[in-house]
């Protein structure tokens, strides 16, 4: 197995790769043709945003399996790189261990990217046509006049607005509060949020109840912020492993439950929800405790007609009904390595 490394930080890459890897300058990428055996690597360090985006074009015309490297941290969702096509993505923690890089990483990786081109896995081709996504997606729910949301920070209390309820929670073989320390299980919990937060961002998604072991955010019933929304939640599916051992620091495989309701709430602001109930309320955390399961996004039918991208509808399937309403999941992915 070949390994190339486009960088202009020689020195400082040198020692997290094998020694009979092959170091080139990023300017070079314009000529390069990789073989299907080799694992081609770019660091993006001194990149601007224009330049990155010419550079992947490149690498992507050039590379069957490319990863990037990162060490300065300034990718705030490494998920994009692998809707790209990327097939490993080297962080900022790789500073924390010399040995990081090795041969049996590098067979994940490739062993990974074989599997990936068939990552949907389990799905009956059948029931996985567009035609029947089509009919779950349009169901004659209409959203709101863009104007009728006027921002979090202009919010009446106690009034009935229409959201988006996204329920969000982490689970493992065995129930994290059992297996963790308090301590340590609060700690794991605050970072699950915060990178929620950080992937909800330019939905405007907003962290509205925290019990402690889920959460539940309000996204506000526009196009643009429920697709952003969907796509994250897609995007922190795929990564999973990695966004499980670096940002939250689990040892152990843990994978993400996201679940997505459309309804009528009555408005209060974060921390002073109390014991607000409504029908749409129940349902989600019902749908996100009893019906959801890790690894997946799972819609009710009650959802307006724009909620999922088009390009993303082949990616759920009917999941039957629950409580009284057409259910589907997200396609379940799959990992060359054992995974929840």
């Amino acid at each position: 197995m070949v390994i190339k490394i486009f960088t202009d930080n020689e020195k400082a890459l040198k020692k997290f790769f094998p020694e009979d890897a092959v170091f080139f300058s990023v300017s070079g990428l314009s000529k390069y043709n990789s073989d299907n055996d080799e694992l081609t690597y770019l660091d993006i360090a001194n990149f601007t945003d224009v330049d990155l985006k010419k550079n992947i074009t490149k690498l992507k015309n050039c590379c069957k399996n490319w990863g990037i490297i990162d060490l300065k941290g300034k990718t705030e969702d490494p998920a994009s790189f692998f809707f790209e096509g990327a097939c490993d993505f080297l962080g900022a923690s790789i500073l924390k261990s010399s040995s990081f890089i090795n041969a049996k990483r590098m067979k994940s990786v490739l062993s990974w990217r074989k599997t990936s081109e068939n990552s949907c896995a389990n799905i009956p081709p059948e029931k996985s046509g567009k035609n029947d996504s089509d009919s779950f997606i349009k169901n004659g729910i209409k959203l709101p006049p863009e104007n009728s949301f006027p921002g979090w920070k202009k919010m009446q209390t106690g009034k009935n607005q229409v959201f988006y309820l996204l329920y969000c929670s982490l689970k493992g073989k065995f129930p994290l509060d059992e297996r963790l320390q308090s301590k340590d299980h609060a700690r794991i919990h605050k970072r699950f949020l915060s990178c929620l937060e950080s992937n909800f961002l330019d939905g405007d998604g907003l962290l509205w109840m925290n019990t402690g072991r889920d959460c539940l955010f309000l996204i506000p019933p526009k196009v643009k912020c429920i697709e952003s929304a969907v796509k994250a939640c897609i995007g922190m599916i795929v990564s999973s492993p990695q966004i499980v051992i670096e940002s939250l620091g689990i040892s152990f495989p843990v994978n993400f439950i996201f679940a997505l309701h459309y309804g009528d709430v009555n408005y209060n602001p974060p921390g002073k929800t109390g014991t607000v109930v409504s029908d749409a309320i129940n349902f989600i955390f019902h749908l996100g405790t009893k019906k959801a399961e890790g690894g997946r996004l799972t819609v009710s039918g009650d959802i307006p007609d724009k909620t999922i991208p088009q390009q993303l509808y082949d990616c759920f399937v009917p999941a039957g009904e629950f409580e009284g309403r057409e259910i589907r999941h997200s396609k379940k992915f799959s990992y060359a390595n054992t995974w929840v």
